[in-house]
């Protein structure tokens, strides 16, 4: 087995059981191991430290699977991986009135680079990492072998394989492809989704728990739903009895399959208006017509990717919640979310404060949201509470 070095003192973090090791802390590599082959890793004394794939492509050169020598990370150790995951995760497997949750998240894990989310029948994969490309079938045989599931569809057609120096993948990796449209449930409400076409790998269920927080506050409330994408907020608003919903995305086959989810749940169509626009665009159409809400909801895509891109997406999210809270009656409700694991919950409240001045308003922080439990955060890798928001009253 291939063998890496590390300069000395850079093994405190590995010690720490961070999953990741940043190619400038390499200071030399005995072996040639090939992208996704795994290699020991020891500290610049040569101690053994940990066990993980390699990738000299990925500025993540080594992400880390394994920190007890003994063990051998074979074909049974990526089974037991998943077992695991999915065991984690009986209490939804189980659950009458949901059934799409996200059944392994990457590095919390031990899977770096993995990402599988359920629809019903089906399952959606997402491959980010050449570890886990070169072990691909045994995962999805292990998975079959778990889950009775009609297909499995892989959507690792993000721009994150590159980093690893590997093309774009789509396709059917067991079974039969999914219908245009798969027929979910999540709180009771029923929803198509497009394993296929849509965003991500089809659906947001990160944000499950909190459509059913925010929809407890809308009866009889006006709400504007923006970033709607496929209306999450919105049906769960509807099913409670909102008194109106207008749910705004820029993707055309969001808004349509929002229109189909609203038809599916038998929801008063009266009550909704689904509009097709940028939500900054529109957010300033609604000012100069004198429009106000009760609730508004804020679930834009990442703003900050990176560290590097984090002073622009301030200013993005500053000015997005300005606007919103511009539109907000007295007593008004702002649910407002980050995807961006760059921005922790402290800038992000320093952020919406920021906003209120600017707006005039006074804002009260009432709840905090965060990611559900299927998309847990290792205490070794706060890197992966990426989900945040914000539910803030004017005062």
């Amino acid at each position: 087995m291939s063998e890496v070095r590390l300069k000395k003192g850079k093994e405190k973090a590995v010690r720490q059981l961070h999953p990741w090791i940043f190619s400038g802390a390499i200071e030399h590599i005995n072996g040639k191991p090939e992208n996704g082959d795994i290699v020991d890793v020891r500290d610049h004394s040569g101690e053994f430290l940990a066990k993980g794939f390699y990738n000299d492509q990925s500025r993540v050169a080594v992400r880390l699977l394994e920190w007890n020598e003994q063990v051998t990370i074979d074909e049974s150790w990526w089974r037991m991986r998943v077992q695991r995951a999915v065991s984690a995760r009986k209490d939804l497997l189980s659950a009458t009135g949901t059934n799409t949750y996200r059944l392994i998240f990457s590095e919390a894990d031990f899977l770096p680079g993995l990402i599988v989310d359920r629809y019903a029948d089906y399952l959606s994969v997402q491959i980010l990492t050449s570890g886990i490309e070169k072990v691909k079938g045994i995962i999805v045989d292990e998975l079959v072998s778990l889950l009775n599931v009609k297909g499995v569809f892989d959507r690792s057609d993000a721009s994150a394989r590159a980093h690893d120096g590997m093309d774009a993948s789509f396709g059917i990796l067991y079974g039969e492809e999914p219908p245009q449209f798969v027929e979910v449930l999540e709180n009771g409400l029923k929803y198509h989704i497009n394993i296929a076409e849509g965003q991500k790998s089809g659906f947001f269920c990160d944000q499950r728990e909190n459509r059913r927080i925010v929809a407890g506050y809308a009866e009889g409330k006006r709400v504007l739903d923006c970033f709607s994408y496929s209306g999450g907020f919105t049906l769960n608003a509807l099913k409670i009895g909102a008194a109106e919903v207008t749910s705004v995305d820029s993707s055309a086959l969001a808004v349509e399959t929002l229109k189909q989810n609203i038809v599916l749940n038998s929801f008063d169509e009266a009550k909704h208006t689904a509009i097709q626009s940028d939500v900054n665009k529109y957010l300033r159409v609604l000012k100069e017509e004198g429009q106000k809400f009760d609730i508004i909801v804020l679930d834009p895509p990442k703003y900050a990717p990176s560290r590097s891109s984090l002073d622009k997406a301030s200013r993005a999210y500053k000015d997005l919640n300005r606007m919103a809270m511009g539109l907000l009656n007295s007593g008004g409700l702002l649910a407002t979310f980050s995807c961006s694991g760059a921005v922790d919950i402290s800038h992000f409240k320093q952020i919406l404060a920021w906003a209120a001045l600017d707006a005039g308003k006074e804002i009260q922080y009432i709840y905090q949201f965060c990611q559900p439990e299927d998309h847990p955060v290792r205490s070794s890798f706060p890197e992966g509470e990426y989900l945040k928001g914000l539910f803030c009253r004017i005062v």
